[in-house]
């Protein structure tokens, strides 16, 4: 077969030049590669999805952030548990029946104590004392003294014996609660309680 095409031309940058993996990069700033554009955007469009053109994926977070909207909630939601008493201690019962006991017993005594003071400051037990002795007296002696036996001594003494049995029966009756309590809650499971958070 005869070569009719003659002699062709040589391109000396292409016959002499390095190859493309030997070459140089070009001067200049390096930065990210972006390919051209086929057909320019008008300013103002968008850009595929109805995005507007230069939203890119990697843009920046001025440009990323999100503005809240108005209808918003904002108000925090309150946080509650449901929870169940299923075993009240005895010990622990009775610990704190006793020292409320006492406390409430001690209020009893200087309750009646100011009570007495303020009674007989208004004259309550002479008034009422004199009006016994006249209807219990008679010709042989004065009648009953209401007066000497509502003394202050004895008003805070009986007080007192009241006090402590108070504290006794409360202190047990509080402990055979607790025992009570625990028979029952391993029926019924015991008193429920809803809890919440305050915020």
């Amino acid at each position: 077969m005869t070569d009719t095409r003659g002699p062709q031309p040589q391109y000396e940058g292409y016959a002499t030049g390095p190859l493309p993996g030997e070459r140089e990069p070009a001067p200049g700033p390096a930065g990210p590669y972006h390919p051209p554009q086929a057909y320019p955007s008008p300013p103002g469009g968008t850009h595929g999805g109805g995005r507007p053109y230069g939203h890119q994926q990697g843009a920046g977070p001025a440009q990323t952030a999100r503005k809240p909207r108005t209808g918003a909630r904002t108000t925090p939601r309150t946080r509650k548990a449901r929870l169940r008493v299923s075993k009240a201690d005895p010990w622990s019962v009775m610990k704190v029946s006793f020292l409320l006991s006492i406390a409430l017993g001690i209020c009893t005594v200087v309750a009646s104590a100011v009570l007495w003071m303020v009674m007989d400051a208004m004259g309550v037990f002479s008034t009422v004392g004199g009006t016994i002795s006249e209807a219990t007296g008679s010709n042989e002696g004065n009648g009953f003294d209401l007066q000497a036996f509502l003394s202050l001594p004895r008003v805070l003494i009986f007080t007192s014996v009241i006090a402590v049995i108070d504290v006794v029966l409360a202190t047990a009756l509080a402990t055979l609660g607790a025992f009570i309590y625990n028979l029952s809650a391993g029926f019924v499971g015991g008193v429920e309680l809803t809890l919440a958070e305050d915020e």
